[in-house]
């Protein structure tokens, strides 16, 4: 499970570089007589962290759809950031032609 774990985490490092730390657990509870399993992830970077979990009967599928999910977080923080970089620069304008 662990090299599995390693080899889908590697794509979350592919949006974002500069990624401090990556902490992702996953929990076996027992309800009644159905396993559940929790994946918990946690990306340490420059600002805010991102969190996230899911719960599902599979193992795999939770850690599949934490590593979706936390993907998709990333792609918008990072969508977020060049956004805001680019908000309000003169080069995006269109030039304004003189009327004569």
């Amino acid at each position: 499970m662990k090299a599995a774990l390693e080899s889908k985490a590697n794509r979350l490092f592919r949006h974002e570089p500069r990624v401090l730390r990556l902490r992702i657990d996953v929990e076996c509870d027992h309800r009644g007589r159905v396993r559940v399993f929790t994946a918990k992830g946690r990306i340490e970077i420059a600002g805010p962290d991102l969190t996230a979990a899911v719960t599902t009967g599979d193992a795999y599928t939770a850690i599949n759809l934490l590593i979706d999910k936390l993907d998709r977080m990333l792609r918008k923080r990072m969508t977020s950031t060049l956004r805001r970089r680019t908000d309000g620069d003169i080069r995006t304008y269109a030039p304004l032609h003189a009327v004569a």
